[in-house]
């Protein structure tokens, strides 16, 4: 069976960015949650890149004229589902900080109400309070 000069490309750049994402995760730039994603999507493209029909059969199931497009159609699916996924965590996180802020300034609150000095790191030397300016 012969490749054509597309679908190599196609797959290598999918194996290539596998690679790329297992690299991430060894030196820990990218989360393991994340790198399921991105391993996933790669690997659908890397199979259908290699195997014509597969992706014929599929575009006949789903019905689309071209195989470009079913793989367009898997682009925009994936990304959605990426956008939607970082969406959750984006809003998780937001919360969390809020939870956080309210925390910390409840127990900023609690010190100062028993006499203990708190001196905010990296504070501006004036709101550390009159003691942090006198060294």
């Amino acid at each position: 069976m012969f490749l054509s000069t597309i679908q190599l490309v196609t797959a290598l750049g999918a194996t290539v960015l596998a690679l790329y994402v297992l690299d991430l995760v060894r030196r820990r730039r990218l989360s393991e949650d994340f790198s399921l994603l991105w391993l996933v999507s790669s690997a659908v493209i890397a199979i259908l890149g290699f195997s014509t029909g597969l992706l014929r059969g599929v575009t006949h199931v789903l019905g689309i004229l071209y195989e470009t497009s079913t793989v367009f159609a898997f682009g925009l699916g994936f990304t959605v589902i990426g956008l939607l996924y970082l969406s959750i965590r984006l809003s998780r996180l937001s919360q969390e900080n809020v939870l956080l802020a309210r925390e910390l300034a409840l127990l900023r609150q609690s010190c100062e109400a028993s006499g203990v000095g708190v001196a905010a790191a990296g504070a501006p030397a004036g709101a550390r309070g009159p003691e942090a300016n006198r060294s």
